[in-house]
């Protein structure tokens, strides 16, 4: 830094420290705001996602998977392809209607990606005639905040009524955002058998027709200026007011009315989807919250809501909350609310240790301050207060207090060993100090920074770690340099004045802590510059060690643990041919099951497993079944558990769930059942392979072969592929009779449809649902000799047989159609238990190593580990452009402070030896490694050459005015007390965490681990091998002289100066070939090269090196006397 900025930095700084209520007015400032913000700031679950995709739908009646497929998809793909920053594009086509999802690139501006595929839409041509209008939409995050479930025995009508005026009264209170599902819109069908519409000669179609032109009242218009408007018609809603609707007149003069070829039935609200509590009818709602919507507050204005709305409630029915994730988040903060406190209480004792009282208390005072203005600024940007952003302020209690531990131990060292006056002291210490904190706190905000180099979901939900540090550590160098210094005169003032009986504690620890420094420190660091080289090889030797226990599989390593979840889905689906009556038979089954099975563990474990259960026919829960789209909704159901907190059970929802599967019996009819655990937080099935490469046939039988296999580990549950089978398929094609007769295929297409699926007449609202009149086909008629029976009209107006007029052909495929960049996949998923860690890693491998290869060599198709397994290949990828963005950038700015390009590699060379902390906190606490803990390394990158920086920079310091082996030891000795403090306050900071027994807070223990064990060992590595390489450095530079002078020494021969620069030349030549195009490619030409036995690639390369090195010292040994000019030299 140059003089002038040096000068006005110190300037502010002197400024402040002097004023009598500048200092105090800024903390006032911070706390204040901080107050403000905490009251404001957003509480949720997660952190938002951004969702970088676009949907395009669209439906075509009729038309097959494969149709839609070749005749709407691969129209429509090839003109997403060329639009800007696309990343992938997927497809799936389904029985009458398909979706294409558009990935874009990160950081992509969605508004401009939403209409360029919209204009590539627009642009596209020779769509279908009957395809109805293609949607495009940006996928939107849905948060949800809880279901309310409305339950009793009463009819499904009441319980709706109730249901709307509980949105209601939510809307007026501010929550907009609910859902009730459950209730089906009512449907007033008009069925007409076959044999009317023959009778009669008429179609479905003038039926409807009739309808919609008599049962709607149309405006007409105003009378002139008169008041007086003018209504055509009545609206028609009851079945008795449909059936008079004339259809035609007849020759005679007669009237054909609707209730002459039809009978007309009203379908209330208990069909469709509908949902069951108790054997009692429900209602589900779920509330959702907004951008700007905070989950707790939503959540206190819905139970107000529900309390209000139960005293108006008839006997028995109820109002109750379900799957309310405010609560978690409410348990979750509090969990680490309370980390973060005794972790600060624990800082707090360690400060008023090592400092006196009143400068451990103006120390500690930067905690709070610091982050509550933290918080703040978190407000002011937009940062939300959940689980992650908590963590990361949790993450900054022992770090947050880092600078003013070295400003206010190195400004209480100035008034105590140098006698300066409370005023220099305190200013002259932070001035002093100013550039150590301020580059240590520039490396750590790079490192932190290195995570915004993580995309995709994992991206977005640690997204606020790096940001929430930042802000934190901006907010400590405010506090630490703009009022600190002047609290600390006013502490050294009173320091100097007398003694206080509180710091008697402090005094006596001091005074034992400065007689071990001098008498057995200093010598040991004396050892440590003497046995420099043994050390440094030791330390290596030792980082190989740790190393091996990745390599050699005694510390696992597992992507994403979700934390667990006590929320359980069971989906079902029935085999054709069964009924809606056997899908609630299968559904009590299932309830009788779960009561059995928490009878169980009732007995066993003391305390009922289970707060709610939900049962549900017409649909499924959580993420449908494969082929779910395509069945009679009818053959679907559900059951949904919720089990006690994870604190208050000793057993996993695993083993719930394998208890559950073995009690289960099967009914007759059963087609699919499936079990789930729902995840918490991003991710994806803990199992998923995506198979590709060829026809749809083979993918199935690949697919099946897969699921056989995998089916043999009790650990995994919930398997299925995402391409079912389809129902039979009857394609019919128009005989030359029916040619000569005037039929086309298209109008006995048209009339099918219709007759299969009835024709929408009229609809109109009813409440906050919309109810249709339906004119539909006798069910009498929709049998399997449907097509035998059928008759249909012709143009001039006589009835046919229809298979008199077509043939029929038979086949079976598949009931979707996925491509995913064009190419045809299926992907087979389902979970893994996590319960044993070691068994679901023996799982991952014998995949990966067996079962997976052998299905490539059989079906000839492509295999991929895709799910949560490429997301695990996509996030290291980032971490590791992250982490190698970060260590250069930590690079840059150490050469820019310290105006040398070699001190900075002095600091950075203890970083990996931080691992070895990580690796063994991690093999003694039995936990693999996971995605969490690579984020913890990242900022430990940035945390552990802090107290480096600060060492190095007071070696400098005193090595202007004394020689540099007593500048080691004296700067080691005076820096001993400051790395010690922050150290331990950042380790003591998290040490509760670590402790936490709490399953909620399990999923960032890894984190945890890495910066403790890794910050805990990197002191030592600080203190032992900074300077015995601070030391090193300077034997290199002494060599690296020494071989510059002998090089270009004129005193060498010609044989002299070709030996030395043909040995150099083949050095730099060997390393080229082996480290660096190890480090460019991934290989070792090297190892290509030399015949050197199968062994570790470093192996070879160090090798090499050897091998070249000693011929190197050999062949001058031998030659010395003609290395010289004159041989007296080589004597």
């Amino acid at each position: 830094m140059s003089l002038k900025t040096e000068s006005f930095v110190g300037g502010i700084i002197s400024y402040f420290a002097r004023h009598g209520t500048l200092a105090n007015l800024l903390l006032a400032i911070m706390i204040v705001f901080g107050i403000i913000s905490i009251t404001k700031i957003r509480a949720q679950f997660f952190p938002d996602v951004i969702i970088e995709t676009v949907t395009v739908k669209a439906n075509w009646k009729g038309a097959g998977p494969e149709d839609i497929d070749n005749g709407l998809v691969s129209v429509i793909e090839p003109n997403l392809v060329g639009i800007d920053s696309v990343d992938s594009i997927r497809s799936v086509s389904r029985e009458g209607s398909m979706q294409i999802s558009i990935d874009f690139e990160a950081g992509s501006d969605m508004s401009l990606a939403l209409q360029n595929v919209k204009d590539a839409i627009d642009a596209v041509q020779n769509l279908p005639d009957n395809v109805d209008d293609i949607s495009v939409k940006r996928r939107q995050w849905r948060d949800r905040v809880t279901n309310v479930v409305l339950s009793g025995p009463v009819p499904i009508e009441q319980l709706s009524r109730f249901a709307d005026e509980f949105s209601q009264s939510l809307n007026r209170l501010g929550v907009s955002k609910t859902a009730i599902s459950g209730v089906s819109a009512p449907i007033l069908r008009v069925l007409v058998p076959e044999h009317a519409l023959i009778g009669h000669n008429v179609s479905m179609s003038s039926i409807a027709s009739a309808i919609k032109s008599n049962a709607e009242a149309n405006p007409a218009g105003d009378v002139g200026n008169t008041a007086t408007r003018i209504r055509t018609g009545s609206f028609k809603r009851d079945a008795e007011q449909i059936g008079n609707i004339i259809v035609l007149y007849k020759t005679d003069g007669s009237k054909l009315l609707v209730g002459d070829v039809a009978s007309i039935e009203i379908e209330g609200l208990d069909r469709g989807m509908a949902y069951f509590k108790n054997n009692n009818p429900a209602v589900l709602m779920r509330v959702d919250r907004g951008p700007q919507g905070d989950a707790i507050e939503m959540q206190e204005v819905v139970e107000t809501a529900a309390s209000t709305l139960q005293e108006t409630l008839p006997e028995g029915v109820t109002i109750e909350l379900s799957g309310t994730r405010a609560e978690a988040i409410k348990n979750r903060l509090n969990i680490l609310l309370k980390n973060g406190v005794q972790g600060f209480f624990l800082v707090l004792i360690l400060l008023f240790l090592f400092l006196s009282a009143r400068t451990a208390f103006w120390v500690a005072l930067g905690i709070p301050a610091a982050m509550l203005f933290s918080i703040a600024m978190m407000y002011a940007f937009g940062i939300t207060l959940n689980m992650i952003s908590l963590f990361a302020l949790i993450l900054c209690i022992g770090i947050v207090v880092d600078d003013a531990i070295i400003v206010g131990e190195h400004a209480d060292f100035r008034a105590r060993r140098l006698g300066e006056k409370p005023t220099e002291a305190a200013e002259r210490g932070a001035i002093r100090m100013g550039l150590p904190v301020f580059t240590a706190t520039l490396t750590t905000i790079l490192a932190f920074a290195g995570l915004v180099a993580v995309g995709g979901r994992f991206g977005s939900l640690i997204r606020d770690i790096p940001f929430t540090v930042i802000v934190v550590l901006l907010a400590s160098l405010m506090e630490c340099f703009l009022v600190l210094p002047n609290h600390m005169r006013h502490a050294l003032t009173s320091k100097l004045e007398r003694t206080p009986w509180y710091d008697w504690p402090s005094i006596k620890f001091n005074d034992f802590f400065r007689y071990v420094r001098d008498k057995f420190f200093r010598r040991f660091t004396q050892w440590v510059i003497f046995m420099r080289y043994p050390l440094v090889a030791g330390a290596i030797a030792l980082l190989a060690i740790s190393g091996s226990l990745l390599i050699s599989g005694q510390l696992k390593w597992r992507f994403f643990n979700a934390p667990e979840t006590g929320r359980l889905t069971g989906n079902i689906a029935m085999l054709p041919g069964a009924s809606r009556s056997d899908t609630l038979e299968m559904l009590n089954e299932l309830q009788r099951a779960t009561t059995a099975v928490a009878s169980n563990f009732r007995e066993s474990n003391g305390q009922d497993p289970i707060t709610f259960i939900l049962t549900q026919v017409g649909g499924n829960s959580g993420r449908p079944l494969s082929g779910s789209a395509i069945k009679d909704r009818d053959l679907l159901g559900s059951i949904s558990i919720e089990l006690i907190d994870a604190d208050l059970r000793t057993y996993s929802s695993y083993a719930f769930v394998g208890a559950l599967q073995r009690e289960v019996q099967r009914h007759p009819l059963l087609e699919t059942l499936s079990f789930r655990n729902w995840a918490s937080g991003p991710g994806g099935d803990g199992l998923q392979v995506s198979i590709q490469g060829s026809d749809a046939q083979t993918l199935k039988k690949a697919s099946e072969t897969l699921i056989g296999q995998l089916s043999s580990f009790s650990e995994i549950s919930g398997l299925e592929d995402n391409q079912s089978y389809d129902k039979n398929e009857l394609t019919l094609k128009l005989t030359p009779r029916g040619e000569s007769l005037g039929f086309t295929i298209s109008a006995i297409g048209s009339d099918l449809y219709q007759r299969l699926n009835g024709i929408e007449a009229v609809a109109f609202p009813d409440g906050s649902r919309t109810a249709k009149i339906i004119v539909s086909l006798s069910q009498d008629n929709v049998k399997a000799d449907f097509l035998s029976r059928t008759h249909v009209r012709s143009p001039n107006g006589k009835f046919v047989k229809l298979l008199d007029i077509v043939t029929v052909e038979s086949n079976v495929g598949f009931s979707t159609v996925n491509r995913d960049n064009g190419q045809r996949r299926i992907i087979v998923s389902g979970d893994i238990s996590e319960d044993d860690p070691a068994r679901a890693i023996y799982i991952s491998d014998q995949l990966k190593a067996t079962i997976l290869p052998e299905l490539q060599t059989k079906f000839g198709i492509e295999t991929e580990l895709s799910g949560l397994a490429q997301q695990e290949r996509d996030f290291l990828n980032d971490a590791f452009i992250g982490f190698a963005l970060c260590l250069m950038g930590i690079y840059l700015a150490l050469s820019w402070v310290f105006e040398s390009w070699l001190r900075p590699i002095v600091i950075m060379a203890i970083i990996p030896f931080g691992l070895i902390g990580t690796l063994w906190g991690h093999f003694w606490w039995g936990i693999p490694l996971s995605m969490f803990s690579i984020i913890g390394l990242i900022g430990m990158t940035g945390i552990i050459i802090n107290d480096s920086i600060v060492l190095i920079s007071t070696i400098d310091e005193y090595g202007k005015k004394r020689g540099l082996f007593p500048s080691v030891i004296d700067a080691t000795s005076d820096r001993l007390r400051p790395i010690l403090l922050t150290t331990l306050t950042t380790v003591l900071g998290l040490l509760p965490l670590l402790f936490e027994t709490s399953k909620d807070a399990q999923f960032l223990k890894p984190t945890v681990i890495t910066l403790v064990y890794g910050l805990g060992f990197g002191m030592f590595v600080i203190l032992f091998l900074v300077p015995a390489l601070v030391i090193i450095q300077r034997d290199f530079r002494q060599l690296l002289n020494a071989l510059r002078r002998l090089v270009f020494s004129s005193k060498l021969s010609n044989f002299g100066k070709i030996s030395i620069w043909v040995g150099m030349f083949f050095l730099f030549g060997v390393f080229l070939a082996g480290f660096g195009s190890l480090i460019v490619s991934g290989k070792s030409v090297l190892r290509l090269l030399l015949p050197f036995p199968v062994g570790s690639i470093l192996l070879v390369n160090f090798s090499g090196l050897l091998i070249v090195t000693l011929f190197l010292i050999f062949w001058l040994a031998i030659f010395r006397r003609r290395l010289f000019v004159d041989p007296k030299r080589a004597v």
